[in-house]
């Protein structure tokens, strides 16, 4: 009887832990990564070059690039910079911009991509996309998963809280993104891989569902597990499908309607799963949802990311326009503006104001 299986793209080294950032060099050599330790690394001109002084005795072969921003010409900049280089990997160290840059440049020269992050924003770390800012706005391009990712926990504490916050509106928004493609499975037959949605469901599951906080080990190192699972269920599948749904359509309105004030990421996407479950009917998980974002310090009206009602309605009408052919609650319902107007008002007395 043959054996039926399938090889799952994925990091060959996940090493999340405090201090991790102090064994880089001998895990790129052990994992046979580089060997020569020539390595390009892309770092910001803020918290990267600060790291630049610390890590450059532990990596002597490498070349040290700075990044000044997340678009479309950094990264292709970026690319020119270390084509000539005979580099074994590229290291992007920092936060989501950077590596997203270095993940695009290392795609575009054909060399493998290390992910060192700083922080915990969103699960952009690990996932086999690279979203950089462009004459038209923003893109998403695809590029290979990351070789290794490497997260010092205690780099993650020392970055503002916000960008831990952020990762878990992030990383809990998972649950509405697979209820969605469950929707668009059962009404239009889009498939779905298993896998993925069961990975994306359960890291998403584990971080709503933990009773530590922003400052645990523990909570942080869960947090920090179920963004790299997200990443490689979106690599699973093929695409952004576990993890963005209705949440994300609602996000990528905010930054397109509303694009200086816009919140972060994570926020956003938080905000919007939190709704998109209440329009779904699952009122309870809607209500346990927006009590735990509200327990990490993530909000669940807009009111209190500087938006007034009615520009989240009219942010809930514009959704299903960001991504055409997804197929979530939106969608399904096509709720007009006095409808969503009176949805929000039932949402706003279910989660308690």
């Amino acid at each position: 009887m043959p054996v039926l299986t399938r090889l799952i793209p994925s990091p060959v080294v996940v090493d999340i832990r405090a201090g991790a950032l102090d064994d880089l060099a001998s895990v790129l050599a052990d994992e046979r990564i580089s060997h020569s330790g020539k390595l390009a690394v892309a770092v910001s001109p803020g918290s990267g070059a600060r790291l630049k002084d610390r890590l450059k005795p532990m990596l002597p072969g490498a070349s040290w690039y700075e990044v000044g921003g997340g678009t479309l010409d950094d990264a292709i900049e970026l690319a020119g910079a270390i084509k000539a280089g005979h580099y074994d990997a590229v290291v992007g160290l920092g936060g989501g911009k950077i590596i997203d840059c270095a993940k695009f440049a290392a795609a575009r020269v054909g060399l493998p991509l290390v992910a060192v992050a700083t922080n915990l924003a969103h699960d952009g770390l690990c996932s086999p996309v690279a979203t950089l800012d462009n004459d038209a706005g923003r893109g998403s391009y695809g590029v290979p998963n990351p070789i290794a990712v490497v997260i010092d926990l205690e780099l993650v504490r020392e970055a503002p809280v916000r960008f831990v916050r952020s990762g878990i509106g992030d990383a809990i928004s998972n649950i509405s993104a697979v209820a969605d493609w469950e929707l668009s499975n059962r009404v239009n037959g889009e498939k779905i891989d298993g896998l993925a949605a069961a990975m994306a469901r359960q890291a998403g599951e584990a971080v709503l569902r933990h009773p530590g906080g922003v400052g645990d080990d523990g909570f942080l190192q869960v947090l920090a597990e179920a963004l790299v699972l997200t990443g490689i269920a979106m690599s699973v599948s093929g695409d952004s499908r576990p993890s963005s749904g209705a949440c994300h359509e609602i996000n990528h309105a905010f930054d397109l309607l509303f694009p200086k004030r816009a919140a972060a990421h994570g926020e956003q996407c938080g905000l919007g799963a939190a709704f998109a479950m209440y329009l779904r009917g699952a009122h309870e998980d809607s209500a346990f949802m927006a009590e735990v974002l509200r327990r990490h310090g993530l909000p669940v009206l807009p009111e209190e990311i500087g938006f007034s009602v009615d520009e989240f309605v009219q942010a809930v009408e514009y959704a299903p326009q960001t991504r055409p052919g997804r197929y979530t609650i939106l969608e399904h319902l096509d709720l007009t503006t006095d409808q969503i107007k009176d949805v929000y008002a039932s949402y706003v007395k279910a989660i308690g104001s």
